[in-house]
């Protein structure tokens, strides 16, 4: 939850501005976390576990 300001979420009182580069942002962290599961498991055989080559 966000935190309130009198009687609405603090989101609300974010501009139209702010609140698209927050999106945005978010967007690019997600973006960086898939790239990063799919190349984690990009060679794995299906139903083999995962060997530690590190």
């Amino acid at each position: 939850m966000t935190q309130r300001v009198g009687n609405k979420n603090q989101a609300q009182l974010r501009g139209k501005q702010e609140r698209k580069e927050i999106r945005q942002g978010n967007q690019e962290r997600e973006a960086v976390r898939r790239a990063a599961a799919r190349a984690k498991y990009r060679n794995a055989v299906k139903g083999q576990p995962l060997t530690a080559t590190a």
